[in-house]
């Protein structure tokens, strides 16, 4: 068996995602991405199967991590007692997305990559993922607290569905735009009160 070269997976993953950032995943080419690292085709196909699973290595181990951080935020505001949880929603969420801003921009290369250039991948519905967990913990909450806007005319499940979409895309727009991450961190404590006031408003709670 041949014995690998040092460096060359880091070359590979390195112009890989400068490749894919600049064409997007579909049309991104798997042999200018080994012209660019110095290595062929073959050495991409063995190392990673195919273009796909070169686009994961990048990105899969970032999303898994973020969204078990993101999994565990929620966990952790459900354990709350329910006095608890109607008093600290909106702070407790906007502080903890804070944070997550933080692992984002240590993580900013594979989040651009994860909103700008993960059409055709596994990865394209990101940020559907991220809604969808928002809505399981928030029928939790409504369910501890009592709350049923649908039942009262207030707040339908698509409608929901479309404010959470709106307030992630929202967030991600500090990525798309190269925002600082100070001014990233103020933009979307900003964004977090508008849309907290705007879901009372709403519902009527």
């Amino acid at each position: 068996m041949r014995k690998r070269v040092e460096g060359v997976q880091e070359r590979i993953l390195e112009c890989a995602a400068e490749e894919f950032l600049d064409q997007g995943y579909t049309e991104a080419s798997v042999r200018t991405i080994a012209e660019k690292a110095g290595t062929s085709t073959n050495s991409i196909y063995v190392r990673f199967r195919d273009k796909e699973g070169l686009f994961s290595a990048i990105v899969e181990p970032v999303v898994e991590e973020f969204m078990a951080q993101f999994q565990e935020i929620q966990e952790t505001f459900h354990s709350f007692e329910k006095e608890r949880q109607k008093e600290e929603m909106g702070r407790y969420s906007s502080n903890e997305m804070l944070k997550l801003i933080d692992y984002i921009y240590n993580h900013f290369k594979q989040f651009r990559l994860l909103l700008d250039a993960s059409y055709g991948t596994k990865f394209q519905n990101f940020v559907d993922s991220l809604v969808s967990v928002e809505e399981e913990y928030t029928d939790k909450w409504m369910e501890m607290t009592g709350f049923h806007p649908e039942e009262e005319g207030a707040m339908t499940k698509e409608l929901f569905h479309i404010v959470m979409t709106s307030y992630f895309e929202g967030i991600f727009e500090v990525i798309r735009h190269n925002i600082s991450r100070e001014d990233a961190k103020k933009y979307v404590s900003m964004l977090g009160k508008y849309h907290h006031a705007g879901f009372l408003a709403i519902t009527k709670e």
